[in-house]
């Protein structure tokens, strides 16, 4: 890649290094100068310009960012549009994140313009979590470093971020007495081992008490086992200081073998593991009986996810097995706390607005139109669903129970699928703004306003807008553009909400894009679907004939 002072007559087709804002001139760093581009430039009277130029062994940032991030990614993970060579990895549900280490750090030996970075290896990830951001650091990759780096990550039969999905598991739990052990400590230990089993989707479904002896609790096993557990705890009134201990020896008078006694993380040295029938069985350290995280908390994690957790994980737990309480990482009794969490996807919704009266289109509602196969409305409302957004809703009004029709009967039936009518969708769009804005839900983080009429934009336009948001790096509004030309749709950050509820007349949004021009993100598009609406019979008939060609 070519980088440096570039002549304004040779800045055509360069990648703008750095943002330009003056003599009417506003263009942002990352963007491909087009001649017109180049033009106002000169005309700003720019002689040269901080570019780059891609050679022909160059991979653009975003191309080589979806690339590696696509070859890295197993299974649980859901993978962002690029923007500015970033791509990310979120985690579909909760589990735990699983990373090859080694292989991470090999990928990022290979050349300083390819970098992944993870959560450590066996995180507990939250639903829409961040795992992982592949990040290309300059405007491009040299091809043979990329090759190189799908090299490593094709290098073994198994993908180097996945999350593994918590399964729901039936626990027994067995406590043992000694004398003077009171039934409010035991109690309290019921309710810590349910709010611990509960926040990994398991459940405590049966619980003995019996003496602290190894008859007693085999006897206790058997009865659990009788009611179908998937896992056996055993909390010692007395702690295991051996492996011919009570508890050990109570697990293999049930018929039960021991794995491994101890472990290297502290809190929870004491730990044992076992099985009884092929199902797991722990001998809970003392440090189980308090909510806070501990080595019982990192196997239990590791069996709800379905992992292995032999000899051989265990004696690895101790790099890293100093534990100290980390506020973000998820405890029982923190349900109700409030605390910054880790990073996650933003909610982001999509509001189709297919309100309007049609007047330009001479008579009937053109949302009804037939375009490509299918009405103009169902185009939007499927890229709507097939693109990341949580949640989409249909803003209503000119003929809503047709409109709503066609849609139901085209799109299967989808939880993420609202409807809201706007009944003063006579005063124009502002009022359907309004009205989508209001459906939305307090954990919407942004809306995109997307025109029910413009049946080229597709899912994957949708998903880089999503893309490009991000409020702390000043992304708040994103807006598409076409050869520097802005068109539709626009990503909105949730602080905005409040204006556009409030937004008279037939010009949307428009204004407060100018009003907060330094919180705008121009996020170019290839195609014309950005620019392109239906809003004539025209315009209706030479999009037909381009879709027929």
């Amino acid at each position: 890649m070519r980088f440096g002072e570039t002549p304004i007559d040779e800045a055509a087709g360069a990648i703008l290094a750095h943002s330009w804002r003056a003599n009417g001139v506003n263009f942002a760093k990352g963007r491909v100068l087009s001649g017109d581009d180049v033009a106002k430039l000169k005309s700003a009277g720019v002689a040269t310009v901080v570019a780059a130029r891609l050679d022909a062994d160059d991979i653009h940032e975003d191309e080589a960012a979806a690339t590696l991030a696509k070859a890295l990614a197993g299974e649980g993970i859901e993978i962002t549009a690029p923007f500015t060579g970033r791509c990310n990895h979120f985690a579909r549900g909760a589990g735990l994140a699983v990373v090859d280490h080694e292989r991470i750090d090999a990928l990022n030996e290979l050349d300083e313009s390819v970098t992944v970075a993870t959560l450590p290896p066996f995180a507990r990830v939250e639903p829409r979590q961040m795992v992982a951001t592949v990040k290309i650091i300059p405007y491009a990759a040299p091809r043979t470093a990329m090759a190189r780096a799908l090299e490593v990550a094709n290098s073994a039969n198994q993908p180097l971020v996945s999350v593994a999905p918590f399964r729901a598991m039936k626990a027994g739990l067995v406590q043992t007495r000694l004398p003077g052990t009171r039934d409010k400590v035991l109690d309290k230990a019921v309710g810590t081992t349910t709010k611990r089993l509960r926040s990994l989707g398991s459940a405590l479904v049966g619980e003995r008490r019996v003496t602290h002896d190894a008859k007693a609790i085999a006897g206790a096993l058997k009865e659990l086992k009788g009611e179908g557990c998937d896992i056996f705890l055993i909390a010692g009134a007395s702690a295991i200081v051996d492996r011919h201990d009570v508890v050990p020896a109570g697990i293999e008078e049930a018929g039960g073998e021991v794995i491994h006694f101890g472990m290297p993380v502290d809190p929870g040295n004491l730990l044992l593991t076992a099985k009884l029938d092929g199902k797991p069985v722990l001998g809970l350290p003392g440090c189980a009986k308090s909510p806070k995280y501990n080595g019982f908390d990192m196997v239990l994690e590791r069996l709800a996810a379905g992992l292995p957790v032999g000899r051989a994980e265990i004696v690895r737990m101790g790099a890293g097995g100093l534990l100290a309480e980390i506020a973000s990482r998820p405890q029982p009794r923190d349900d109700d706390a409030e605390e910054a969490g880790p990073q996650q996807a933003p909610r982001v919704a999509a509001l189709v607005l297919a309100a309007g009266r049609s007047t330009r289109m001479g008579g009937p509602n053109k949302m009804l139109a037939e375009a490509g196969g299918q009405p103009l409305v169902v185009h939007a409302v499927k890229a709507a669903l097939a693109s990341q957004a949580v949640e989409v809703v249909v803003v209503l009004g000119n003929m809503a129970d047709e409109v709503r029709a066609v849609v139901e009967k085209a799109v299967p039936a989808e939880s993420r699928l609202r409807f809201v009518v706007n009944p003063d969708f006579t005063k124009g769009l502002s009022t359907s703004v309004g009205a989508g804005i209001g459906a939305l839900g307090q954990d919407i983080d942004a809306a995109i306003v997307q025109l029910g009429d413009m049946p080229g934009v597709g899912a994957p336009l949708l998903d880089r807008l999503m893309a490009a948001f991000s409020p702390v790096e000043g992304r708040s509004i994103c807006v598409p553009t076409v050869g520097g030309k802005r068109g539709n749709p626009v990503l909105w950050a949730r602080r905005f909400f409040p204006e556009m509820a409030r937004l008279s007349g037939d010009s949307g949004a428009k204004h407060l894009i100018g009003e907060h021009a330094d919180l705008v993100c121009e996020v170019e598009m290839t195609g014309e679907a950005a620019v392109t609406d239906i809003d004539t019979p025209e315009a209706l008939a030479a999009w037909r004939a381009r879709s027929k060609a």
